[in-house]
């Protein structure tokens, strides 16, 4: 099957200082995949906490022909003196219906990640790091709550359940942050980036990576990618 995806980025600007809100839509071409739905019959307990059938979420298509789940970043051309310290608020990655929820998230190097278990049913959360952010931890409580803190910078590292093989996740891991992810229209919004010339990439778990580079000046910048 042939994938088409597209990038489109804006920049604005605000005062004398420019401090861009880079925003964008990833789009896709040619025929949507048919979402495969999750066969949860081998646990009744997490088949009982669904009372719609779940699809994956591997190519997520949007109704407006976009895609969801992209991890959009700023690749080159980050100047480290104008990085903000990471903040000390948590990101969030529960695991309710025997899911990972959200599908892709996004932090910072240091910053706190809170796993959650709302599920009355043991899983295990294992990260499949290529970048020393390894771990590897059973959640046998509802409610059960752990806090980890990446070490290096990661793209799209890949989080399973042991336990229930359909469950996966990807964490993103940033030294600054200059990152989004598209959602349910496709849309993305990267802000604060000072004037300069950067290399984006957007990063899908199966449609791959594309970069392209972009000129924040005081005006208006458009990158396109096609797949």
């Amino acid at each position: 099957m042939k994938y088409n995806f597209a990038l489109f980025v804006a920049a604005t600007f605000v005062g004398s200082v420019s401090m861009a809100a880079v925003t964008g839509t990833v789009n896709f071409g040619g025929a949507a995949p048919k979402a495969e739905v999750i066969k949860m019959s081998a646990d009744p307990a997490c088949a009982k906490a669904n009372s719609v059938p779940v699809k994956k979420e591997d190519v997520v298509v949007n109704a407006n022909k976009t895609l969801a789940n992209v991890f959009v970043y700023v690749k080159e051309g980050v100047k480290k003196e104008s990085v903000p310290a990471a903040p000390t608020t948590p990101v969030k990655l529960d695991q309710a219906g025997c899911r990972y929820t959200p599908h892709v998230v996004a932090l910072r190097v240091g910053q706190p990640l809170q796993i959650i278990n709302s599920d009355a049913v043991m899983h295990n959360v294992h990260s499949m790091s290529k970048q020393s952010n390894s771990f590897n931890m059973g959640m046998a409580t509802k409610g059960q709550s752990i806090e980890k803190k990446m070490n290096k910078p990661e793209v799209m590292m890949k989080v399973k359940c042991d336990v229930h093989g359909w469950m996966t996740s990807f964490i993103n891991v940033m030294e600054h942050p200059y990152f989004s992810i598209t959602d349910n229209q496709g849309a993305f919004s990267v802000d604060g980036l000072p004037d300069g010339e950067y290399t984006f990439e957007a990063v899908h778990e199966k449609l791959g990576a594309k970069t392209a580079k972009a000129k924040v000046a005081g005006g208006v910048a458009k990158v396109d990618f096609a797949f």
